[in-house]
């Protein structure tokens, strides 16, 4: 037996610095990088007092000892290149802000501080402190931090959950051709989960300008590095993933900096991603002004070899010694960068004549009545498109068209319609249009522009999200509903929350495209309908289109729209043909708008997708008049209420047909709003045809039993109109 051992040609080295490396460096540069360091600190000092006095609602996640990382990584960042963060991301943000506001050849040795640096300060005081004047207006406080003109595109609080954003940034990037780059900041912690290490594979795959920086402080809040992994050589996981990767000292300004420019020239000259992994310590606990020796689970004597090694007491030595600053000129940017915090804070706060007490500043907090602003948009983008319904297009006008057809060719169309959509998911590009034929013909078309991911729905999901906020508008093919499940982060703290809790005012143009088969016989974790999940979430809008007319109208609408879409594709309909308009793939059918599928005066059914041409059967069946609306978009703020209320009106009676199972059906939540908006109408109860409460099995009979069918819906009328 021969052992041979396994090298990797992947670049993966520790990069070291000595005092050659600090006298190369531009002496104004480090002088701007000291005080930035020491605004850092007193930014985090102040915020930490603030909290202690009650003026910061939520927890106040300090970076102090490790702003060295921070300033060194935003040293080489341009105000284009984009980055995210985690819950602790104060100094990358701190940094990035003030780097935005700048001067070319900025000198605080020289020159007087900057106005529009202050006003960035305190503007990410007032956002920590939940106040109106915050990036977010207040909603996003310490974890989440947006400021799209300075590339911060939004950090996450999901551990795990901003790599794949970070991701999606350069994939942008790389679909518009814009030279940037983006950096995904995370901690020893994050990097266990498996978010993380699909959006790693994922920027590897695509070649993206992505730079992943691990600060390695080596505390997941108070789990050591060693009880997290065996392999505590971190940038393993670069390596691993054929991803060059390079470990440097946190703890020094200029190993950070070196090895950021050993990132973005590597991205430059041969492709990114680059993986890299600065060692660095905390000196605070997780949250708050404790340290974690106070907290039992770790040493003093680590904190205090730590300690010994702060950048703020090592670098200011360094700097005397290269005579760049010396101890007056030290105090002085100690002093600018104390009073730039001070003033922020006294900018956000006042005593009253009747207190002795320090309180936010009257009016500085956000009106109650701007908490339901910003979940959504208003659909304006959609003004301008020309709109048809079905029966609006006459006779001599039509052809037939099978559903699964106009699914794929409705996407070829929108993708030589606007270079901006992307397709995204798994075998999308093999099989003759992915495993359901959907996207027939666009591979061949738009190569460029198609990327089959691995299995990693959350990680593709993510780097959607981070896409679709920095330019593209991404499609997302999820093979079965119930996959939507595996990407739940992503769908819904991600894409869900993400406009709102960022303080609104941009669009989140994500569509996914979720098939739906339960009769399908793939039992229960292929099988469901998840759209009633996404209306939980009220950011998203869902359609259930029932035909090929529909289909084309409402997906057209969809990748038209600034506000993340669902559109469920029911495999039951795949092979049924409908009326289209010959020639004609452009027109849209509008969000919210329900359309009446047969006309009726003795009771209204409420229905959508596969469950319309049942109960158009059901009705036929039973010799009952009914009134047939098919709703087409589900969501809560999206439910043609005039329709349905002018529907009860005539018919005094409803009937609630879905084909899912009761529990994950949209309803109940239908049935109590027809009960707050029409009571005086109801002559009887509202009725629901549904399945049990169990999920689709394979057993063809028991599968029948665990979903709405045409019969239920036809004694269901018989019993409403009895």
């Amino acid at each position: 037996m021969q052992r041979i051992p396994i090298a990797t040609d992947t670049p993966w080295f520790r990069l070291e610095v000595d005092d050659a490396d600090w006298a190369a460096q531009d002496p104004a540069a480090l002088a701007r990088w000291m005080e930035q360091l020491l605004l850092i600190r007193r930014f985090e000092e102040k915020i930490l007092e603030l909290h202690g006095q009650g003026l910061v609602h939520g927890p106040a996640h300090a970076s102090i000892g490790q702003e060295a990382g921070a300033v060194g990584a935003m040293s080489v960042l341009g105000t284009g290149d984009k980055l995210n963060g985690t819950h602790r991301a104060h100094h990358q943000i701190l940094a990035k802000l003030v780097n935005s506001a700048l001067p070319d050849g900025y000198d605080p040795r020289r020159d007087a501080p900057v106005a529009p640096a202050g006003d960035l300060v305190r503007r990410a005081m007032a956002e920590i402190m939940g106040l109106a004047e915050g990036f977010c207006g207040g909603r996003g406080g310490s974890m989440h931090m947006r400021w799209a003109p300075a590339g911060i595109v939004g950090t996450s609080a999901i551990i795990g959950g901003n790599l794949p954003h970070a991701v999606g940034y350069g994939l942008a990037d790389k679909v518009l051709g814009r030279e940037q780059v983006s950096v995904a900041f995370f901690g020893d912690g994050t990097l266990m989960a498996g978010q993380s290490m699909e959006a790693i594979n994922l920027a590897a795959l695509y070649n993206l300008p992505v730079i992943f920086f691990l600060e390695n402080n080596f505390y997941a809040v108070s789990t050591h590095v060693r009880e997290q992994t065996r392999e505590t050589r971190l940038t393993t996981r670069g390596a691993m993933f054929g991803v060059p990767s390079v470990e440097c000292d946190g703890m020094d300004l200029v190993a950070v900096r070196r090895a950021m420019q050993w990132a973005v020239r590597t991205i430059r000259e041969t492709g990114g991603p680059v993986f890299v992994e600065a060692i660095l310590y905390r000196f605070l606990h997780q949250s708050g002004p404790l340290l974690g020796s106070q907290l039992g689970y770790r040493g003093r004597e680590e904190e205090a070899a730590w300690q010994a090694r702060d950048p703020l007491a090592t670098m200011p030595a360094r700097l005397k010694a290269l005579g760049v600053l010396d101890e007056a000129g030290l105090a002085a940017l100690d002093a600018r960068a104390t009073r730039m915090v001070a003033e922020a804070a006294a900018a956000l706060t006042e005593v009253p004549r009747d207190s002795n007490t320090l309180q936010i500043r009257a009016g500085a907090f956000p009106g109650t009545a701007e908490i339901e602003k910003g979940i959504r948009g208003d659909l304006s983008e959609l003004a301008g498109a020309r709109v048809l319904e079905a029966a609006s297009v006459p006779a001599g006008a039509r052809a037939e068209m099978k559903y699964i057809d106009a699914i794929a060719a409705t996407l070829l169309r929108n993708m030589e319609r606007d270079p901006r959509i992307v397709v995204i998911g798994e075998d999308v590009h093999r099989l003759r249009g992915g495993v359901s034929g959907s996207t027939r013909g666009v591979m061949e078309r738009f190569p460029e522009r198609v990327f089959p991911t691995p299995i990693c729905e959350n990680g593709f999901t993510g780097m959607a999200l981070g896409a679709a906020v920095c330019g593209l508008r991404p499609v997302v093919d999820i093979m079965f509903g119930d996959f939507c499940i595996v990407a739940a982060d992503q769908m819904f703290n991600g894409i869900g929350k993400f406009s709102h809790m960022f303080g609104g005012g941009f669009g989140v143009p994500v569509v996914v495209r979720a098939r739906v088969s339960p009769q399908a016989g793939y039992g229960s974790q292929h099988s469901m309908d998840p759209s009633a999940l996404f209306a939980l979430y009220p950011a998203w809008r869902i359609v259930s289109p029932s035909t090929p007319h529909d289909y084309i109208g409402l997906m057209n609408a969809a990748l038209r729209c600034d506000d993340p879409v669902l559109v469920i594709e029911h495999q039951d309909l795949f092979q049924t043909t409908g009326p289209v308009p010959k020639d004609d793939l452009d027109y849209i059918v509008p969000l919210g708008r329900a359309r009446t599928a047969r006309p009726g005066r003795a009771c209204t059914v409420l229905t959508y997708s596969t469950m319309v041409p049942a109960s158009l059967r059901a009705a036929e069946a039973a010799g009952v008049d009914a009134e047939i609306l098919d709703l087409r978009s589900l969501d809560p703020g999206g439910l043609d209420w005039p329709a349905i209320e002018a529907s009860i009106r005539r018919t005094n009676r409803v009937l609630i047909a879905e084909q899912t199972a009761r529990g994950t059906s949209h309803g109940a939540r239908i049935a109590q709003e027809i009960q707050e908006r029409c009571f005086d109408w109801l002559d009887t109860e509202i009725l629901r045809v549904t399945g049990g409460t169990a999920a689709p099995v394979v057993s063809r009979p028991l599968n029948l039993a665990a979903l709405g069918d045409a019969a239920g819906i036809e004694a269901a009328l018989r019993r409403l109109t009895a």
